[in-house]
């Protein structure tokens, strides 16, 4: 058996770190096993969805290094969903239904009084064709539910175990609405069984989904693929994150500074028994993914453990790989290098090495204690002439003691302070050779 698995996202908006779990853990199974994985976009919403989106999502699958094997979109398939439907329709597991929002809301508030589940009571099965050719008259436009068999819907989950629902508890779902839009439940069950997906790995909010999915499956010939429901993520606190995710979005965490192999690296263990660590490549991450190392309860995600890992990442990357970007920042060819080796160990995200170089170019607001500025005068007027090396700061300190009898860290923090305006930094040996400019100099 091929294994195939998608991703399926709406392109409504731009793709989060909920979106990227769910892509990456499909991606991983697909890469594991030598399978194929499908990017599959739900763009059956017409109005919502968005060319901008589409090109922004391949952009960030692209940035991580989530490749897909091909692409299909749904609403270039309406023609097979419109034969799905009349399959159903001929097998009588589709039927039309006519009830406003109004009155189905009147129906779900009746139930709820009188302590029953709101299920839809299937009121549409008995009507007449002289009946809806009234409310058609009336200008109601029809839409259709596929009809469930009452029985208990049982599957193997690859993450929470064993689960059974009983149909009978579930309304019977809206495949098609009034105005023609053919949704999710619907077109995602057909796709998955012409496009032979074999494993599909969701969020814990789909289980009811694939109950009803399950069935629509197997009514329309298909073997219904392995499925897998990872946790929720929350914030921090356990807050709810949905209504978070927009600032939570891959693009805006490229725009911070995040590295991709950071983001894969906790998103590949985030909520399993497997510690996070940063791995060292797409291969390692496929390598050590385990679906059933994962656990259902809701999972905290906190944007800022992203930085952590990335500076790690950053820190420990060859001059090669960031050669191109420090020349860019105008350092010389001849120093980039030295400037490389100086700043690396300071930075978090990539985008820090500009102000190191700023510092190092045009000099620093310099930081002086009052108690100290007669002290930094004498030794700022005893530092040797250019060019400096990375002898020059011992030498100079050196004189600076024996001169004042200062010494350890009344001697070189307020040195420290004068040149680079900062109480830490990379060893003030190796930066001297860099200093363009420093004050009284």
């Amino acid at each position: 058996m091929t294994v195939t698995t998608r991703f399926a996202p709406s392109p409504t908006g731009w793709i989060h770190v909920g979106n990227l779990r769910t892509a990456l853990m499909n991606y991983m199974i697909a890469r594991q096993n030598g399978g194929t994985f499908i990017l599959r976009l739900d763009d059956t919403d017409q109005e919502r969805s968005k060319q901008e989106y589409i090109d922004g999502l391949k952009a960030d699958l692209d940035w991580l290094g989530i490749r897909y094997d091909r692409i299909e979109q749904q609403s270039k398939r309406m023609d097979r969903y419109a034969a799905a439907a009349e399959r159903l329709k001929a097998a009588e597991r589709f039927y039309e239904c006519f009830e406003s929002p109004v009155e189905l809301d009147l129906k779900r508030k009746k139930l709820l009084n009188m302590g029953r589940p709101p299920v839809y009571d299937r009121a549409a099965l008995a009507l007449t064709e002289e009946q809806k050719a009234a409310y058609r008259a009336e200008g109601r436009q029809g839409y259709w539910r596929f009809k469930l068999d009452q029985e208990r819907i049982e599957w193997k989950d690859g993450i929470i175990g064993p689960i059974s629902i009983d149909a009978a508890s579930v309304s019977d779902p809206v495949l098609i609405k009034a105005d023609g839009q053919v949704l999710y439940t619907f077109a995602s069950s057909v796709d998955d069984v012409e496009m032979g997906v074999t494993h599909i790995v969701r969020g814990a909010d789909h289980v009811t989904n694939t109950a009803t999915q399950i069935q629509i499956m197997k009514a329309l010939g298909g073997i219904p693929p392995t499925f897998a429901h990872h946790s929720l993520l929350t914030g921090p606190q356990g807050e709810e994150l949905s209504k978070r995710l927009g600032v939570l979005s891959l693009r805006d965490l490229r725009a911070r500074g995040v590295e991709p192999m950071a983001l894969l690296s906790l998103m590949a263990r985030l909520g399993s028994s497997k510690p996070v660590e940063l791995a060292a490549s797409m291969d390692d991450l496929v390598a050590g993914f385990d679906i059933g190392s994962f656990g259902a309860a809701p999972t905290k995600f906190d944007a800022e453990d992203l930085f952590p890992l990335t500076r790690h990442h950053v820190q420990a990357l060859p001059f090669a790989a960031v050669k191109e970007r420090i020349v860019g920042l105008g350092v010389p060819d001849a120093e980039a290098e030295a400037f490389w080796a100086v700043a690396k160990g300071n930075i978090t995200v990539l985008d820090d090495l500009g102000q190191w170089w700023t510092l190092f170019r045009d000099g620093a607001e310099p930081v002086v204690d009052e108690a100290d500025r007669e002290f930094v005068a004498q030794a700022l007027a005893m530092l040797p002439a250019r060019p400096w090396t990375t002898a020059t700061w011992g030498e100079w300190t050196s004189a600076v003691k024996e001169a004042t009898g200062r010494k350890g860290k009344d001697l070189f923090r307020p040195l420290r302070r004068a040149l680079t305006g900062r109480d830490a930094g990379p060893e003030m040996a190796d930066v001297m050779p860099l200093l363009r400019k420093v004050p009284g100099v």
